[in-house]
C-alpha cells in the first residue's frame, strides 16, 4: 500500500497544478494576454491617479474575475471540444454561455473602471 501524502504535501501540489494551468493560460489564449495588458494598463492607472484603498480592492477585484472567468470559459471550450469535436448546437450553446459569462464579468469591470477613473479624468 502507497504512502498517503501528508496535507500540506496534497497543497503544494494541487498549487503546482494551478500554477501549472495558469501558465498555460497565459502561453496559449490571446484573450488572456489581452486582458493582462488591460490589466497592467489600468494598474499603471491606479498608480497614476492615487486612487484609493477602495479603488484598488474593486480594481483588483475586477481585474480576477474577468481572468479567472475567462479561464472558466477556455476550460470549458476545451471540454465541449473534446466531449463533441465536430459542430453541434448544444455544444455550442454551452461555448456561448460561457463566453457570455466573460463577457458580464467584462462589462461590470469596465463599469467599475468608469466609476473610479471618470470623475478623475473631469
Amino acid at each position: 500500500m502507497p504512502k498517503k501524502e501528508s496535507f500540506l504535501q496534497n497543497r503544494l501540489k494541487s498549487v503546482g497544478f494551478a500554477y501549472k494551468g495558469a501558465a498555460y493560460l497565459i502561453k496559449t489564449e490571446a484573450s488572456i494576454k489581452i486582458q493582462i495588458v488591460v490589466a497592467i494598463l489600468v494598474t499603471a492607472a491606479g498608480f497614476y491617479f492615487n486612487i484609493s484603498t477602495t479603488e484598488w480592492l474593486f480594481q483588483i477585484a475586477f481585474i480576477g474575475l474577468v481572468i479567472s472567468i475567462e479561464g472558466v470559459n477556455t476550460a470549458v471550450e476545451y471540454i465541449a471540444d473534446f466531449i463533441h469535436p465536430e459542430h453541434h448546437k448544444s455544444i455550442g450553446r454551452i461555448k456561448d454561455i460561457a463566453a457570455g459569462a466573460v463577457f458580464i464579468a467584462s462589462v461590470t469591470a469596465i463599469i467599475g473602471a468608469l466609476v473610479i477613473y471618470i470623475p478623475k479624468l473631469f
